[in-house]
């Protein structure tokens, strides 16, 4: 596996490589867990050039978010790609991606999927995943890119983002990887407690409830979302959204619309996020 730091020798190395080939994308924060390797699989199955990338992307932490205390564990996540066969890690730099300074970074904002649900809990927080997915996408110029289904709401933006300003690259989804009691892994889970870890299991059993009522052919949306947050409070959470939406728009949907049942909230100071596909009914 070849280590690059700069998009100079990104464009360049990956130039070189590609001719003839699929690129495929991975971008991550590291701290690199089995959902992150399964990106890398899914990629690799895909592609015939497989790059990742590890940056802890300052803008979209809000300013009192965890930034400072994100787990950043690079000589492990490199140890990690080399077992999955990896062809390339890109490490950049703050000053590499944003060689301006971050206050002075262009930014790039996606109407509507940007200002709710998790949009509405952290502000701005799209506006910099966008920024730099994009910034990643121009630098590494992939056929594909992958990205995990537990973060559906910047899963559905990002191919919004790529439509509309016509980026020639396609944005995978890949399923969810979780926990034997179904807690979605995350970087984040390592910041619970041990009482906290044992209290997340409910996040998604509630939102896996609320499906199965909706398969059974339940339509009354806001009291499924209502007994949803009841649920996830008497859980020990501080939920900040239960929601079912359109699965393709995010949207408030009609009865007959593919359905996605979405959940965010709090365990002490960690915030949790799910969310899970409806059976066709």
């Amino acid at each position: 596996m070849r280590q690059l730091t700069t998009i100079e020798s990104t464009r360049s190395a990956l130039s070189a490589a590609r001719v003839g080939k699929r690129l495929g994308l991975v971008p991550t924060m590291g701290n690199l867990h089995d959902g992150h390797i399964a990106l890398v699989a899914a990629c690799k199955a895909a592609s015939d050039v497989t790059v990742v990338s590890i940056y802890v992307n300052p803008l979209q932490f809000g300013p009192h978010e965890d930034f400072d205390r994100y787990p950043r564990t690079p000589e492990q996540d490199v140890a990690r790609l080399v077992a999955a066969e990896t062809d390339f890690v890109f490490m950049p730099s703050d000053a590499e991606l944003y060689p301006d300074g971050r206050s002075a970074q262009s930014s790039v904002h996606v109407p509507f999927l940007s200002g709710f649900l998790c949009g509405a809990a952290r502000p701005g927080h799209f506006d910099g995943v966008a920024t730099v997915v994009l910034k990643l996408l121009n630098i590494v110029a992939p056929d594909r890119a992958f990205f995990g289904e537990k973060d559906y709401q910047q899963l559905t933006l990002l191919r919004s983002m790529v439509r509309q300003l016509d980026v020639p690259t396609e944005i995978v989804g890949v399923s969810t990887i979780r926990a034997s009691d179904g807690l979605a892994l995350s970087s984040r889970n390592q910041y619970l407690s041990k009482d906290e870890r044992a209290a997340a299991p409910p996040l998604h059993r509630t939102i896996r409830a609320i499906a199965d009522s909706l398969a059974r052919g339940s339509h009354d949306f806001t009291e499924l979302e209502r007994d949803g947050v009841a649920e996830l409070e008497r859980a020990g959470f501080r939920p900040d959204y239960v929601a079912i939406r359109n699965a393709d728009t995010l949207r408030l949907p009609s009865p007959d619309d593919p359905l996605r049942v979405l959940a965010a909230g709090h365990l002490g100071r960690t915030r949790l996020i799910d969310n899970v596909g409806v059976a066709h009914r």
